[in-house]
């Protein structure tokens, strides 16, 4: 990296803190309360690891094969990491004992996948359930009515625990077009909370992007995933990963 480079990826750290802080306040709310994951798709690990060595604490991946060579390369340091894109369930051994969280279980077989393979090492894997909150054909996700299904059965997952829930609203060109989508979530989110289910434990809303993270916290997203207000445009790789 140069040192413009490493100039510009700070500052972007930076002004995306004060604007989920100022956000937090506006909501009444606490910035401590928002988690910021770095959403680092398609960075190298010099430039992962340069953003962690400059404030960044939470790490988001969104392919299996880039995360591993990355973490081969220590390029997350002391963050923590988080896997949040589409999951295969013939990839989740690759995940398991190296991710704290992973965001994005949006079915019934995915989940069996991830409490098989905890099994297998002994731990129990923290999970996002996924909603599909716009009701989208081409996306992943639980529809909201079916989710209720789902917690029927939780207790039936024993080595897995479901932490909260994500959701990527559909993409809109405005700002404020996707608050309808976040006080969805919010509702569902807080709908579920009222409930008791073993292996469950409400703590997490992970809602907002680079286009939306604000509206996100003003609807009370607990977690945002930003990667191009932080990185950059991902309109090609930055180095070899």
């Amino acid at each position: 990296m140069t040192k413009q480079e490493e100039k510009n990826l700070r500052e972007s750290i930076a002004r995306v803190r004060e604007r989920a802080a100022e956000a937090a306040v506006r909501a009444g709310r606490r910035p401590e309360e928002i988690t910021l994951v770095a959403a680092s798709k398609m960075n190298c690990a010099e430039r992962v690891r340069f953003a962690v060595e400059n404030g960044i604490t939470v790490c988001g991946e969104n392919r299996v094969q880039e995360l591993l060579e990355k973490y081969e390369q220590s390029a997350y340091g002391d963050a923590d990491l988080q896997f949040i894109g589409t999951l295969q369930t013939n990839k989740v051994k690759y995940l398991i004992g190296k991710v704290s969280l992973i965001q994005s279980v949006g079915s019934q077989r995915l989940a069996q996948a991830i409490d098989r393979e905890a099994g297998k090492q002994g731990i129990r894997q923290p999970v996002l359930l996924e909603i599909n909150i716009g009701r989208e054909v081409a996306k992943s996700g639980f529809l909201p009515e079916n989710l209720w299904e789902f917690f029927e059965n939780v207790v039936d997952f024993r080595n897995l625990e479901v932490r909260g829930l994500m959701a990527i609203p559909p993409a809109v060109s405005a700002d404020g077009n996707n608050l309808y989508y976040f006080h969805e979530m919010h509702q569902l989110f807080i709908d579920i909370s009222t409930k008791k289910y073993d292996n469950v434990s409400m703590a997490c809303l992970s809602m907002g992007m680079t286009n939306d993270f604000e509206d996100a916290i003003a609807c009370g997203s607990t977690m945002i995933r930003v990667g191009t207000a932080i990185f950059g445009a991902r309109s090609a790789p930055h180095g070899k990963a």
